[in-house]
């Protein structure tokens, strides 16, 4: 097919495949398949459909769009450059999968202005969706007037068959269509190809099916790559058919072959994730009459894809004046949404933060409770709740009800027993844009339910608050399955996520402070279920620091025990003992690993001296990295095989968690 003979739609779609494919090919690494089957979906979306402004990538009122395939990355790339936006020229996507360059090898939200969130690890993406479509709802809900709408926009999301077998789509989609998402819209890249090959080897459900089952609105087009006018046309008529249902999200399964174009591997899993290769390139040319250079887009298309930059100036534009008009009509309103949507903090609302005098003290799951119920009334961005949890968690706001279909205003998200969908759907409200403050909360041990989420969230920069509670064997009776050993050693072990273990309600509000004002990395606090007490010598300053004096003797300590969370009590009073026998005893309270690592080395010094090499630390789990700071002459006090079930305490004096037993581990260093 010559091109002179191509509609100036398909000379579109044929520059986004060979953008792709020339990328591809010139970094002998990607994935073709994809952007050259799902092509025209992209075209018409973007195209047709999403508002957005190319050279504002971050205007509030834009439409989200999520690659939740994420291999598939350049389809998003070539989009950008095509429509006009400034992060991605023809030299970054000549640099695709290259050392720092703007076109990774799945997309990025830190490193791609345009992209949204960071997919690739299946189903994460379209979950993330449920996450940026509730933001939009709850907003929605909150700000929107009958004569002025400053909150509306939809969620776009392109998945396959990948994500659809993932679990976490299930979890999310599940909850969206519970939840009633009316302006979330999937379209299903529907190719029944995967790595290992055709998809009926492992998944032959009928994935409509499926979604109607949890609620979403379905929509089937046949393949658009055959009869180009009439199924463009049949992709239009799907997209405004969903657009029309607003008590439910839509899902339009699209039949395409992945690889359109290729003679040789279309429809076969060797387009998924290999270069086509320079005979199949020039095959796959010629078979779809593409008489261009690479990386060469006709001037027409350029053009006609450009047209992106016009419009999207006018839909800001016109969004500005509505939201001039609602300013002007509802100053109060409008102040709160432009502090909210501009990530400021109130002036002076850590004021709130509660603070403790030494006492027997509570669990520190409790004093969560009370931290975010103070944070509540005057953080109105905070929002989230727990995975089925919320009496044992604590997580409930007190000054809201529940968020449910038609009660989008609220602030507590019921998430169900779906912890992995809850991580990914918090991701999506922190990546937003819009300043909210998403939290979610399930016991410590189930965050092996959701470490990808956890994972990601420190990856793409995402301010979501983690609330962990039952962080010990001393949740007792429930047992080695539930009780958390080796979790916060591997938590720790993530880059760029704050892991905050508090010992008291001094540390509890600290904690909380750190998570809120670190919007750009998320912070994961775990609690106790088990009452410990409030100490003299804590401090909400302390925990920024990561790790502080709690409690000294004159002079150069001969020893210092370490310690997090509700271990700190057992070293303070073992420290008293010794001090009674005439040793100088330092303790430190170690809350946070990650900040305490970024404090300067004076400051490090001078809590912990390099000449005192006696040091022993406690705390309830794996001993796993502990050496650090303990060195070789130190010791530990931790857990390094499985918990039992027995009462909580009568589990940690069986495991060496008392004060007798700090007092004889310091002697015998």
């Amino acid at each position: 097919m010559a091109v002179a003979t191509q509609s100036l739609e398909e000379i579109c779609i044929n520059s986004i495949r060979f953008l792709a494919i020339d990328a591809v090919e010139k970094a002998k690494s990607g994935h073709p398949g994809l952007p050259m089957g799902a092509a025209p979906m992209a075209y018409v979306l973007w195209n047709q459909f999403m508002r957005y402004n190319p050279k504002n990538p971050s205007w509030f009122n834009r439409d989200r769009f999520v690659l939740s395939a994420g291999h598939g990355c350049m389809l998003q790339y070539a989009m950008l450059y095509l429509t006009g936006y400034d992060s991605v020229t023809i030299d970054d996507i000549k640099q695709f999968r290259q050392w720092e360059s703007k076109t990774p090898g799945h997309p990025e939200n830190f490193m791609t202005e345009g992209v949204e969130v960071t997919t690739g690890p299946l189903g994460q993406g379209i979950a993330n969706g449920v996450g940026l479509a509730i933001a939009e709802a709850h907003l929605a809900a909150k700000f929107n007037q009958p004569d002025a709408k400053i909150v509306d926009h939809y969620t776009y999301a392109i998945l396959g068959d990948g994500c659809n077998m993932e679990g976490v789509s299930g979890e999310a989609c599940s909850l969206a269509g519970h939840l009633g998402l009316g302006k979330l819209i999937a379209l299903y890249d529907d190719n029944h190809i995967s790595i290992d090959g055709h998809t009926d080897l492992a998944f032959t459900e009928d994935v409509g099916k499926r979604f109607e089952a949890y609620g979403w609105h379905v929509i089937t087009v046949d393949n658009p790559n055959l009869d180009r006018d009439t199924s463009l046309q049949a992709l239009t008529d799907a997209i405004e058919e969903a657009k029309k249902v607003t008590d439910k999200p839509s899902m339009i399964k699209v039949r395409t072959i992945i690889g359109y174009g290729s003679p040789n591997k279309k429809d076969t899993h060797g387009v998924h994730g290999a270069a086509l290769g320079e005979s199949e390139v020039e095959a796959t040319r010629k078979n779809m009459g593409w008489e261009y250079e690479p990386f060469v887009v006709p001037d027409d298309a350029l053009k006609h894809f450009r047209k992106a930059v016009e419009r999207g100036a006018s839909y800001e534009a016109e969004w500005n004046q509505t939201f001039a008009t609602y300013k002007t009509k509802y100053p109060t309103e409008a102040a709160e949404f432009e502090r909210i949507t501009s990530g400021t903090l109130p002036e002076g609302w850590e004021k709130v933060l509660p603070t403790y005098s030494p006492d027997k003290g509570t669990a520190t799951r409790k004093h969560s409770q009370a931290t975010l119920n103070a944070l509540a009334p005057v953080l109105p961005e905070l929002i989230g709740g727990s995975a089925d949890l919320a009496p044992s968690n604590l997580t409930l706001l007190k000054v809201s009800g529940d968020f449910q279909k038609g009660q989008y205003s609220n602030r507590n998200l019921r998430f169900g027993v779906r912890e992995h969908g809850m991580g990914a759907i918090c991701n999506g409200i922190a990546l937003h844009g819009s300043g909210l403050i998403p939290y979610g909360a399930t016991f410590l041990i189930f965050t092996d339910y959701m470490r990808a989420a956890i994972r990601l969230s420190a990856l793409s920069q995402a301010g979501a608050i983690w609330v962990m509670t039952h962080d010990s064997i001393a949740l007792g009776e429930d047992g080695p399955t539930h009780q958390p050993v080796e979790t916060i050693a591997s938590l720790r072990a993530i880059p760029n996520l704050l892991v905050i273990r508090p010992a008291d309600g001094n540390e509890t509000s600290g904690g909380y402070k750190v998570a809120i004002e670190n919007r750009n990395r998320p912070t994961l606090l775990a609690f106790t279920r088990q009452n410990v007490p409030n100490l003299a010598g804590t401090s909400i300053e302390g925990v920024a620091k990561g790790g502080y004096i709690v409690s000294d003797s004159d002079g150069t300590p001969d020893l210092i025990l370490i310690a997090t969370g509700s271990e700190l009590h057992l070293c303070t009073e073992a420290a008293e003992k010794l001090r009674a026998e005439g040793k100088k005893v330092r303790v430190v309270s170690l809350v946070c690993w990650e900040l305490f690592a970024e404090q300067d080395a004076a400051y490090q010094e001078s809590v912990l001296p390099t000449g005192v090499t006696k040091r022993l630390a406690v705390e309830a789990g794996s001993t796993f990295g502990w050496s650090k700071y303990v060195g070789t002459e130190g010791g530990t006090i931790g857990i390094d095989r499985f918990g039992v079930s027995a009462p909580g305490g009568l589990a940690m004096e069986k495991f060496g968690f008392t004060v007798d037993n700090v007092v004889a581990k310091a002697k015998a260093l």
